[in-house]
């Protein structure tokens, strides 16, 4: 359930309601007890991902940083020959030109 902003009119109080997205917007305001009580157009809150493969802030574990960090040096160490890339697509010569298109 989302938390809404209010305003009073009135009084110009503000605070916050956790309330369902279904209820109806509150309309007496709680500091003076008149009926002038707004809704406020909030920016809303970042997401927070729960449950298999997402941790609570969006990062991975340390654990997982751990092993890709030493994944991306074993593949950038040891071997001086390059190596050959077999899925990428061809380089185009430098000696020629692609306006042949039709």
């Amino acid at each position: 359930m989302p938390t809404y902003d209010y305003k009073c009119d009135a009084c110009d109080h503000l605070w916050e309601e956790f309330q369902s997205i279904k209820a109806d917007p509150i309309k007496k305001c709680p500091s003076c007890g008149k009926s002038k009580a707004r809704r406020q157009i909030g920016g809303g809150a970042g997401l927070i991902f729960k449950g298999s493969g997402f941790y609570l802030t969006d990062y991975r574990s340390d654990s997982y940083k751990k092993a890709a960090e030493a994944d991306k040096k074993a593949s950038a160490g040891g071997d001086s020959a390059p190596k050959s890339d077999g899925g990428s697509a061809p380089k185009p010569e430098s000696g020629k030109k692609n306006s042949d298109k039709s």
